[in-house]
């Protein structure tokens, strides 16, 4: 068994003395670099010696002692070293301008003194930042070991922190002890830096880079020695006094600008201090102010007055609009989406003034004498016969109506253009403003009663005249806006009826070019859908079989051999009733006008008439063909002879001439054709050769006796208005420069209704809107068969919206009359809900 040896070892001695031995030495050490550190005499220092001693110190665990000392030893540097050369930039003079503002000194010379105190502040904080950086740096090991274990501040956060509360903190003393309010060296600082920012805006220069240094020192210190992100000096202590004096300072500065400035002064004033206060904050302060101090100018300079500044007399919003003021427009955009994401004064502003320039368009139509017109040519003239004429045309009632149309429609486009202009080039086309000044547009437009009318009369003039000599682009511009124009309506079932009326007249007369017109229906047809255009399409496949029917016609008739038929070259339009409109299909007015009666052919056209209906029922049985008169036009050869007695000009030979007249100019015409020379016909007689109505009689003979350029026949009296007691003979003395020669077809001008034909009208749009009212409801009450009146309404209503505006009162008139004729019924119990009857 082993047996173990013992020893006796010699008892330790007490460490404490050599530990607190030790200390000292190493502090002495250190205590005395740190001196020469802040004396700027580091040069000599060993850092490796420096940093044993502090090693040794917290290996001795001496940490604590070490990091108290090391505060100490600052806090004495302050007070001894320091705070004197602060105290001695605060003097009484200084007090009285930064802190209590006493007047009588000038912007230079509060400048001069305040930068002074700044460079001073500044300096000292530049070396106390340097010289702590490098204390830490040597006692780097003290912050890596006993301050982890401690979990206190690192000593560069405690001594860095220093500064603020020996210097920042500190009370001013001795030059304000006629002061009763306690103040701090901080109050002064931030009161210089506000003097100095406010004297740059108001122009003068200063020195931005000392500025710079004093907030980024606030940056870098903290309310505390934990060094909490958002308890920066800069965020806790400066920035709120800088906001609260820039607030106050923009008020004023507003306040001035109302009694002083107008709306485009106060805009571009607004947008330079928005830019100035970003660079500032960029250069000057910090950028963690840019959005603080953005919502201060926006709210006190922009918001404040911003319905003042808009109404201001003479240069607000409104001048703005009228006087295309591109530039403010634009700006007083930035500056509102700045402060309103709705933008709601800007919007109600725009659409209160598209609406009473709209009315201002209207007000100046009834103003407008449309009496005399130079450029204003009725639909049988050619340009070059419009040239003719050296003095202004006088217009006919119609022609006064269909020239306020177009220039209804002209402004009403020119104010859309200009609207459009502002929403691209100064909204940034914002979809909240679009919408707005849509709304105002049809707001205005539909409470125009012949909108539609209008609407449909523009597109008339621009596919009737001139559409040849415009260019591609130009055509679909025009068709662009008509379709513009068209999206506004409300009414459009109203627009549909005389779009009919008066495309029928341009196809039938061959006003216009066919292919321009597929464009535009197939445009319409792309907006609002198949049902809208489908009876024009059905006028565009009538045309098409009538010139195919027209051409086989004429084979056959050249087949037959038949001289007599060839003597006459008939070109006819086979239209099917449903797709044409009543007025054209000769349905006759509210007056009774009797376009529905026959009118007696000459022989003729008689035996052609019944040559054709032949040949069109030999493949097409059980049709019935009715003759519209009043609707089609032929070509006569007139033959005037040599005027016995005339040896010289014209009338000493003979003249031939081709006459383009209405089909009951030709009917008339044909009757002079057995009249002896000399002899004439009075009215009463040529209506009862002819059965044509006297209304559409008089408009035809007026047309051949009235206009000088197609004077064939003479009346008796030579006035200008035909009456019943009228005669007239053939004109032997007829002479013309033209072969071809167009009378006036006066019935076909696409007029202006008057009042009673426009309530005629709305008249027929009504009942066809009950039909229409009645087909919606049957058809939401097939598929629900159950359902409350309130959710019928609303239904019918949100279906019928893209064709018309549908009245409720309408509405429950046509209920009321399916629950008569039994299409529906109201449920046993509850009187408000219908049920569908199959």
């Amino acid at each position: 068994m082993a047996s173990r040896t013992n020893k006796i070892r010699p008892i330790r001695k007490p460490i404490t003395n050599r530990d607190q031995s030790e200390f000292e030495p190493c502090w002495a050490l250190l205590r005395d670099a740190m001196t020469d550190i802040h004396l700027q005499n580091a040069g000599r220092l060993s850092f490796e010696q420096l940093y044993r001693a502090s090693y040794k110190i917290v290996l001795r665990k001496k940490g604590a002692l070490l990091y108290d000392r090391v505060r100490d030893f600052e806090q004495e540097w302050f007070r001894d070293h320091i705070m004197p050369n602060i105290a001695a930039l605060i003097t009484k003079n200084l007090i009285n301008i930064s802190l209590l503002q006493h007047p009588g000194s000038s912007s230079h010379e509060r400048r001069e003194m305040g930068e002074k105190f700044l460079r001073g502040i500044r300096d000292s904080w530049t070396d106390h930042n340097r010289s702590m950086n490098m204390i830490a740096d040597v006692l780097m090991y003290l912050d890596r070991v006993y301050t982890l274990e401690t979990k206190q501040p690192s000593l560069f956060a405690v001594t860095i922190g220093l500064f603020r509360d020996n210097v920042l903190q500190s009370h001013i003393g001795a030059a304000a002890e006629d002061i009763e309010q306690d103040f701090v060296v901080f109050d002064i600082l931030c009161a210089v830096i506000l003097d100095l920012i406010n004297m740059e805006r108001d122009g003068d220069i200063i020195n931005r880079n000392l500025v710079r240094k004093i907030t980024a020192m606030l940056e870098s210190l903290y309310e505390t020695d934990d060094e909490l992100e958002n308890r920066r000096l800069y965020l806790t202590l400066f920035e709120p006094r800088y906001l609260e004096a820039s607030t106050e300072f923009y008020r004023k500065e507003c306040e001035k600008l109302v009694q002083e400035a107008n709306c485009s002064t106060w805009l571009r004033h607004a947008q330079r201090r928005l830019n100035e206060e970003r660079e500032r904050c960029g250069t000057t302060l910090s950028i963690m102010t840019t959005d603080k101090i953005a919502s201060v100018v926006e709210k006190e300079l922009i918001e404040a007055k911003l319905d003042v500044f808009l109404a201001m007399e003479g240069s607000g919003l409104k001048p703005m609009i009228d006087n295309d003021r591109l530039d403010d427009l634009s700006i007083l955009y930035q500056l509102i989406s700045r402060v309103d994401s709705t933008k709601s004064a800007l919007k109600v502003i725009l659409q209160r003034r598209v609406r009473e320039l709209g009315q201002e368009i209207e007000k100046a139509l009834k103003n407008t004498d449309f009496s005399v017109a130079g450029a204003a040519a009725g639909d049988g003239e050619d340009a070059g016969e419009a040239a003719e004429k050296a003095k202004p045309q006088t217009l006919n009632p119609a022609q006064q109506q269909t020239a306020a149309a177009i220039k209804w429609v002209d402004d009403v486009l020119q104010l859309k253009d200009k609207f459009d202009r502002i929403l691209s080039d100064c909204f940034c086309d914002d979809l909240l403003l679009q919408s707005a000044i849509t709304r105002s547009f049809s707001d205005f437009i539909n409470s125009f009663n012949r909108s539609s009318e209008y609407v449909s009369l523009f597109i008339d003039d621009n596919l009737k005249r001139g559409i040849k000599t415009k260019t591609e682009a130009e055509v679909d511009a025009v068709l662009d806006k008509a379709i513009i124009l068209l999206r506004y309506l409300s009414d459009r079932d109203m627009f549909e009826r005389y779009y009919q009326k008066h495309l029928a007249k341009r196809l039938l007369h061959g006003k216009s070019e066919i292919h321009t017109e597929k464009e535009m229906v197939s445009r319409m047809k792309s907006e609002m859908g198949n049902h809208f255009t489908s009876k024009f399409e059905g006028m565009f496949k009538d045309m098409e079989l009538s010139k195919d029917l027209t051409d086989n016609y004429r084979d056959h008739i050249a087949s037959l051999g038949d001289a007599d038929h060839k003597m006459v070259d008939l070109n006819i339009n086979v239209l099917t009733t449903n797709n044409w409109p009543p007025e054209v299909m000769g349905g006759g007015t509210s007056k009774g006008e009797g376009a529905k009666l026959d009118c007696f052919y000459p022989p003729e056209i008689k035996r052609l008439q019944e040559s054709f209906y032949k040949y069109y029922l030999k493949d097409r049985s059980g049709r019935v063909l009715t003759w519209v008169s009043s609707a089609g036009n032929a070509d006569i050869k007139c033959v005037f002879p040599k005027v016995p007695g005339k040896e010289t000009g014209p009338l000493s030979k003979e003249r031939r001439y081709e006459l383009n007249v209405s089909t009951y100019g030709m009917i008339v015409l044909m009757l002079f054709n057995d009249l002896v020379d000399g002899e004439s016909l009075s009215f009463d007689e040529i209506q009862a050769k002819t059965n044509i109505p006297a209304p559409e009689l008089m408009r035809t003979l007026a047309s051949l006796s009235s206009v000088p350029k197609c004077r064939v026949l003479l009346k008796e009296p030579a006035t200008k208005n035909v009456k019943n007691t009228d005669k007239f003979s053939y004109n032997a003395q007829f002479v013309s420069k033209a072969i071809r020669i167009k009378a006036p077809v006066i019935s076909s001008i696409s007029k202006v209704e008057g009042d009673e034909e426009r309530k005629e009208t709305e008249t027929k749009n009504d009942q066809t809107r009950a039909h229409v009212i009645d087909a919606a409801v049957v058809r939401i009450m097939k598929q629900r068969k159950l359902l409350a009146h309130t959710k019928l309404v609303h239904e019918v209503i949100s279906q019928l919206m893209g064709r018309f505006k549908p009245d409720v009162p309408l509405i429950k008139k046509r209920i009321e009359d399916l629950l008569a004729r039994e299409y529906l019924e109201r449920v046993e119990g509850d009187s408000s809900t219908y049920r569908y009857l199959a």
